[in-house]
């Protein structure tokens, strides 16, 4: 293995526990609130509110791509924690199980919306935004 400054010991937890797990990464990258950041070593110390988006995980030619649903990354000394609400590795990604989630928060949206309910509406694109990213993970 190389030497500890040249590679990024990475972590996602959610509150179920440790999801993923990696101390050979050479390159992260995870999309923000303002926006996608690529992570190498020696990076600047980094503190961020995630969205519900994919976390690509790069070590030579492997890349792990994770299905993180909102949360927040937190990086400094060559260590990178995303502290998610849920995440799943790609290969754990059931594809029926997301495809019925997209499709009931589908229906539920549009039924949100003829009710005119807001609150319901922003919580269906919650779930289907989760819903799409799971399936596009799973696809990758």
């Amino acid at each position: 293995m190389a030497d500890n400054n040249s590679v990024l010991t990475v972590s996602i937890v959610t509150p179920d526990g440790k999801v993923y797990e990696r101390e050979d990464a050479r390159l992260v990258i995870v999309r923000t609130k303002s926006g996608q950041l690529g992570i190498m070593p020696n990076h600047v110390p980094v503190i961020a509110s995630l969205e519900v988006d994919e976390v690509k995980v790069k070590s030579g030619s492997d890349v792990d791509e994770i299905a993180v649903n909102g949360g927040f990354v937190e990086f400094s000394n060559n260590n990178l924690t995303v502290i998610a609400d849920s995440a799943e590795k790609q290969g754990d990604i059931d594809v029926d199980r997301a495809t019925a989630a997209r499709d009931r928060a589908q229906k539920a949206l549009e039924i949100a919306r003829e009710k005119h309910d807001n609150q319901e509406i922003l919580r269906n694109q919650v779930a289907l935004r989760r819903a799409i990213n799971r399936i596009h993970v799973a696809k990758h």
